[in-house]
């Protein structure tokens, strides 16, 4: 049975984050998920690979890195959503905040980023290095994470589509610059929001074999 989501709300550098916390019982990990550009924790494809890491045991917390004020701005410039430093911020925030729960803080915790939001979990690993265990990427731009790759210290694993051909080259590029154990995981035939059939399948598939690999037990 899935955990069900609880609403909550995060603090982050003075404004309040809508986000949804599920644990399921015996949750062997957390995941706090990053969205991509111009979307949030309603996101289809980020909620279907959620569903998966519960029915692995692992809990989530999707949050929205921006406030709704601030996603009717972006609607209009597309500005914030390529604010990198805010994002990272704002994500750093709700690791921290969810470190504080009850509920959850007491397991180990992976970032989750898609798009953008690679870039952010990947900041938020280099200045949290005791915190974040592990961090996956899903169709992510891990190059605008900048200098902070060269200080990320978590295993991570980079999954691209296959025919997303610009994006698999600047992953591919990035993965040369981690230090620690990393990978790049190639979906077959799988474009960028990969709407194939059975390509999102495979990015649980890949995503919770590196959390069973990298996370630590409790």
């Amino acid at each position: 049975m899935h955990p069900a989501h609880r609403p909550v709300r995060v603090e982050a550098s003075g404004v309040l984050l809508a986000g949804d916390l599920a644990v399921p019982a015996g949750a062997r990990g957390m995941v706090l998920f990053a969205h991509g550009s111009g979307s949030g924790r309603h996101s289809p494809r980020n909620r279907q690979v959620a569903s998966g890491l519960h029915d692995a045991g692992y809990g989530t917390l999707l949050v929205d890195l921006l406030t709704e004020a601030e996603e009717r701005i972006d609607a209009g410039t597309r500005a914030l959503r390529f604010d990198i430093a805010l994002l990272a911020a704002r994500l750093t925030d709700a690791a921290d905040w969810l470190r504080g729960t009850e509920a959850a803080g007491h397991l180990p915790l992976a970032a989750f980023g898609a798009s953008v939001g690679a870039a952010a979990a990947l900041i938020l690993a280099a200045d949290r290095p005791d915190q974040i265990a592990a961090v996956i990427s899903r169709s992510g731009r891990p190059d605008l994470a900048g200098d902070a790759l060269g200080r990320v210290g978590a295993p991570t694993l980079l999954i691209v589509g296959g025919a997303d051909a610009a994006v698999l080259e600047l992953n591919r590029t990035a993965a040369a610059q981690l230090a620690p154990p990393h990978a790049v995981s190639v979906v077959p035939g799988a474009t960028h929001l990969f709407p194939e059939e059975g390509a999102l399948e495979q990015v649980v598939v890949a995503s919770v074999d590196w959390l069973a690999r990298w996370l630590p037990e409790r």
